[in-house]
C-alpha cells in the first residue's frame, strides 16, 4: 500500500512539475487612450487558472475596475472596440451576483498616491490553452483597467466607468 501512495504521490509531482515548464504565458504592455506605457501584464496558465501578475504607473489615485474583455482590440481614445467582460460561461456580472460572476470579472486594482499598482491573482475559470475559456481567441481579448471602481453588482459591467488603460492579450 505504501508503495502505491508513493508511487501516486511521485507521479503528481511529476505531472506539476511537466506542467510548469511547459505552461504557456504571455507578457505585454498596457497604454493608456494618448498610448503611452502605463504597465505590464504577465500571464502565465496553471493547473487552477491564469496567474495574471500586472504592474502599472501614471494613473489616477484611487479604486479602478479591472476586467478581461472579449476582444482583442483596443482602438483609443475609449478603447471600446474591446467589447463587454470576457464572459464564455453566460454568467451575469459582479462578484457579488448570486448567479455567478463573468470569468473576466477580476477585483478592483487599488492605484496608489504616487499612481502606481502591483498585483498578482489567479483568474479562475479561463485558460492560455484552447477552447471556450482560451483567452487565446481568434478574435484575442484584452486587458482593460477603468477610471471607476466596478461595484461588482450592476449587469453588465458594473458601473466601472470609462476604460483608461488596455492591453490585447496574444501568445
Amino acid at each position: 500500500m505504501k508503495n502505491i501512495i508513493l508511487a501516486s504521490s511521485l507521479a503528481l509531482l511529476l505531472t506539476g512539475l511537466a506542467f510548469a515548464k511547459s505552461a504557456p504565458t504571455a507578457k505585454a504592455d498596457l497604454t493608456d487612450s494618448k498610448g503611452a506605457n502605463v504597465g505590464t501584464a504577465r500571464l502565465k496558465g496553471t493547473p487552477k487558472g491564469v496567474s495574471l501578475a500586472l504592474e502599472v504607473s501614471n494613473l489616477p489615485p484611487g479604486l479602478d475596475g479591472f476586467h478581461i474583455h472579449t476582444v482583442g482590440k483596443c482602438d483609443s481614445p475609449d478603447f471600446k472596440s474591446a467589447g463587454g467582460h470576457f464572459n464564455p460561461e453566460g454568467m451575469k456580472h459582479g462578484w457579488e451576483n448570486p448567479e455567478g460572476h463573468h470569468a473576466g470579472d477580476l477585483h478592483n486594482l487599488t492605484v496608489d498616491a504616487h499612481g502606481k499598482a502591483k498585483v498578482k491573482v489567479v483568474v479562475t475559470g479561463v485558460t492560455l490553452g484552447d477552447g471556450p475559456n482560451a483567452l487565446f481567441q481568434p478574435q484575442g481579448t484584452a486587458l482593460v483597467i477603468h477610471a471607476d471602481p466596478d461595484d461588482n453588482k450592476t449587469d453588465p459591467a458594473g458601473n466601472a466607468g470609462p476604460r483608461i488603460a488596455v492591453v490585447v492579450i496574444t501568445k
